[in-house]
C-alpha cells in the first residue's frame, strides 16, 4: 500500500481548489497529506482554511525582498523543510523563478483556468468571451520559469452558453477545475500519472494529448 502523498500548497487567494483537495481527502477519494500551505499574501482566505484544517502555513510579503529570486530563495526553504512530494500551485499569483523551477524539478503543478496553451495570464474568462470561443475550460500543467507554458497533463471542458458573461463562466467552471485538480493530484498518489521527466507520462507512456477529467472521478486518455 502506497503512503499518502505528501503535498505542499502555494495560494494567493479564496483557496477554493485547496478546500477541494481537502474535502476530497476527508471523503477518502485522495490519498494525500498536506503538509503546508505557503502565500505571498498574508491574511488570504487560503490561510485561514488551512489553520481550520490543522494544517502548517506560511506567508510572506514580495515587497520584503529586493527580488523575485530572494523571494523565492526564502519560500522554497521553507516548503524543502516539509518534505513535499508534488508542490501544487491553486490560485499562486505569482511566476516562480528558474532556481525554485529547477530546485523542484518535476514536482510542480498548476491549476489555470483556460484550455491551455489559449490565453494564459488573468482574466481568461472574458478574453475567451471576447475570442468567441464556444468552449472553455481548465488546465492543469507542469511548471515551467514561463507563464502557464508547462506541458498540459489534462483540460476540463465547458460549453459557452448565450448570455455568458466572464463571472457566469468562471463560476459555472469552477466546480469542474475542481474536480481536475482532484483527479489529477489522485493520479499522482495512485501512480498512474508521472510527472517526474521532462514529459508527463500517463501509465508509463509519454502524454502527447491532454488527458480529460473524467465523469468516474478520474482521468481518461482521449486518444
Amino acid at each position: 500500500m502506497r503512503a499518502p502523498l505528501r503535498i505542499a500548497v502555494l495560494a494567493s487567494g479564496r483557496g477554493s481548489n485547496l478546500r477541494a483537495l481537502l474535502q476530497a481527502r476527508l471523503r477518502g477519494e485522495l490519498p494525500i497529506d498536506v503538509v503546508g500551505v505557503f502565500s505571498d499574501r498574508p491574511g488570504c482566505a487560503a490561510l485561514a482554511l488551512a489553520g481550520e484544517a490543522g494544517i502548517p502555513s506560511f506567508a510572506q510579503r514580495p515587497a520584503d525582498f529586493a527580488s523575485r529570486s530572494e523571494f523565492d530563495d526564502s519560500m522554497f526553504n521553507r516548503i524543502e523543510a516539509v518534505q513535499p512530494d508534488l508542490i501544487v500551485c491553486a490560485g499562486y499569483m505569482r511566476l516562480i523563478s528558474d532556481a525554485a523551477v529547477s530546485r523542484f524539478k518535476g514536482k510542480i503543478i498548476n491549476i489555470h483556468p483556460s484550455l491551455l496553451p489559449k490565453y494564459p495570464g488573468l482574466h481568461t474568462h472574458a478574453r475567451a468571451l471576447a475570442a468567441g470561443d464556444r468552449e472553455h475550460g481548465a488546465s492543469v500543467h507542469c511548471v515551467i520559469p514561463e507563464l502557464d507554458a508547462g506541458a498540459v497533463i489534462a483540460h476540463t471542458r465547458i460549453p459557452v452558453l448565450a448570455g455568458d458573461g466572464p463571472e457566469s463562466l468562471s463560476n459555472r467552471l469552477l466546480e469542474r477545475e475542481h474536480q481536475l485538480l482532484v483527479q489529477t493530484v489522485k493520479a499522482i498518489a495512485d501512480g498512474d500519472l508521472d510527472i517526474s521527466g521532462n514529459q508527463p507520462r500517463w501509465h508509463g507512456v509519454p502524454i502527447d494529448t491532454p488527458l480529460s477529467s473524467g465523469p468516474n472521478g478520474h482521468l481518461e486518455d482521449q486518444r
